[in-house]
């Protein structure tokens, strides 16, 4: 284990924000984790934990140690005549994680191709898109329990998933995820919710036509991160109560829409946005991006002031206009390298 002083994060997050991390270690195994954890207590340090950095906002300097989860793997534990049980190591890359089910006859999901980041992180916010959670595939999240000082592992319906939410952001200082454990299955089960989806696939209804689909989709509206650094969708779609949505939509007929449980309906943020006049629009260095309105961009050497006075613009415009104030997908971080809620970004 090799522990680092003053490490440079913009090439570790995809919003290419300028931030140095005091100490800095790579983890590959569970005994470099252990290892940095102990280092960490001993210089009595907070701990960071970074995976792909697609969901994060970071103070241009961390007094603390972070630590970079690449442990890699992919292991079969069981097979039944429907399924196939994989545990994932939580540094393997999502996308390429994904790629590797279909090329093995193992499905869904593929609706969650090409979404960045690592496979660690996706029980964290339980990612989704096109109707899809990975949540819904998830049978048990491996952790280092830092409250009990152990190795456990968590059952997925532990776990709290909700719309991205799960027990892991309710306790963000508790749990290190190490693997993470998925049921697949065996025969697809294709979910075409969405229209422009469905449309795509039309008649060729394989998982492999609605991988290639969700991936052309998704670049042709998303940014390449490498060009234009970005955090993916920045904020998540509001839900709302079907009175409030009847009162909004009365004034807005053509808004996109998704009904939900309990009486709830789920609106586009990014027609939202866009109907706000902030699709393509920029704020000094930041702006929502031209092809898709949900995805806040890092044009020119932004910095985490710069991503709050676009953001809360962006905020702004929308409950100005339609009365619901968005929420931010991403995770901030402070100083100390503990996670904060957005309302406190003022004194960051």
């Amino acid at each position: 284990m090799n522990i680092e002083t003053d490490v440079q994060l913009k090439a570790f997050n995809t919003l290419s924000l300028n931030a140095v991390a005091a100490y800095y270690v790579e983890v590959s195994h569970t005994e470099d984790l252990l290892q940095a954890l102990a280092f960490a207590h001993q210089k009595n340090l907070n701990v960071l934990i970074l995976s792909g950095g697609s969901n994060m906002l970071l103070p241009e300097r961390i007094e603390a140690l972070v630590v970079h989860m690449s442990i890699a793997g992919i292991e079969k534990l069981s097979e039944s005549p429907e399924t196939v049980t994989l545990k994932i190591g939580a540094g393997e890359n999502w996308h390429d994680f994904v790629l590797w089910t279909t090329e093995h006859h193992l499905f869904g999901l593929q609706n969650l191709a090409l979404i960045p980041g690592r496979v660690g992180a996706s029980p964290v916010q339980n990612i989704g898109a096109y109707g899809v959670e990975a949540g819904e595939f998830i049978e048990s999240v491996q952790v280092y329990d830092r409250k009990l000082k152990a190795f456990s592992s968590i059952l997925a319906k532990d776990c709290n998933f909700s719309y991205r939410h799960s027990i892991f952001k309710d306790e963000p200082e508790r749990y290190i995820i190490t693997h993470v454990t998925f049921k697949l299955l065996k025969q697809p089960q294709l979910k075409l919710n969405y229209g422009d989806l469905k449309q795509a696939v039309g008649d060729d209804l394989t998982a492999e036509n609605l991988q290639e689909q969700v991936i052309k989709i998704r670049q042709s509206k998303l940014p390449d991160p490498a060009e234009f650094p970005n955090a993916g969708s920045f904020f998540k779609n509001p839900v709302v109560s079907a009175s409030v949505f009847d009162q909004i939509a009365a004034n807005f007929p053509g808004l996109p829409h998704y009904p939900q449980p309990n009486a709830q309906i789920k609106m586009a943020a990014g027609w939202l946005i866009d109907q706000s006049g902030w699709k393509g629009r920029q704020l000094g260095k930041v702006g929502m991006f031209e092809k898709q309105a949900l995805v806040l961009v890092n044009y020119e050497d932004a910095g985490l002031s710069d991503v709050k006075a676009t953001y809360h613009a962006v905020q702004s415009a929308v409950h100005q206009k339609f009365g619901v104030m968005l929420e931010p997908e991403p995770v901030l971080f402070n100083a100390l390298g503990l996670i904060v809620p957005h309302e406190t970004f003022e004194r960051i």
